[in-house]
C-alpha cells in the first residue's frame, strides 16, 4: 500500500507564494515518478507538474515559471512552490505517485488565490 498525505494549501491574495508538500509512505520503491494535479470546479483534474525519481521535471504550460517542483527521496517527499499566484490557480491540489505502471493519490490539499 501506499499512502500520500498533502499540506501547505490554504487561502491567499494574488502575488503571494505558498509550498505544498506531499509525504509518501508505504511500498513506494526507490523509482517512481510523482506529480502535482489540480481540479478546478466544473474542470477536469490536470497534471501541472511532475517529476522522476531521477530529478526529471516537466511542468504545465499555465506554471511554467511560476511553480517549481522538487523532491527530497530522503524523506520520501515532494514540494511544490508556487509564486505568482493567480486566482485561476484556485483548485484543489492532488499529489500523484506513478510506480509500475500504478497511480496512487492523495486526498488534496484546497488552494485558493483572492484577487
Amino acid at each position: 500500500q501506499v499512502q500520500l498525505v498533502e499540506s501547505g494549501g490554504g487561502l491567499v491574495q494574488t502575488g503571494r507564494s505558498l509550498r505544498l508538500s506531499c509525504a509518501a509512505s508505504g511500498s513506494i520503491g526507490r523509482i517512481n515518478a510523482m506529480g502535482w494535479y489540480r481540479q478546478a470546479p466544473g474542470k477536469q483534474r490536470e497534471l501541472i507538474a511532475a517529476i522522476t525519481s531521477g530529478g526529471t521535471t516537466n511542468y504545465a504550460d499555465s506554471v511554467r515559471g511560476r511553480f517549481t517542483i522538487s523532491r527530497d527521496n530522503a524523506k520520501n517527499t515532494v514540494y511544490l512552490q508556487m509564486n505568482s499566484l493567480k486566482p485561476e490557480d484556485t483548485a484543489r491540489y492532488y499529489c500523484n505517485l506513478n510506480r509500475l505502471g500504478n497511480q496512487y493519490w492523495g486526498q488534496g490539499t484546497q488552494v485558493t488565490v483572492s484577487s
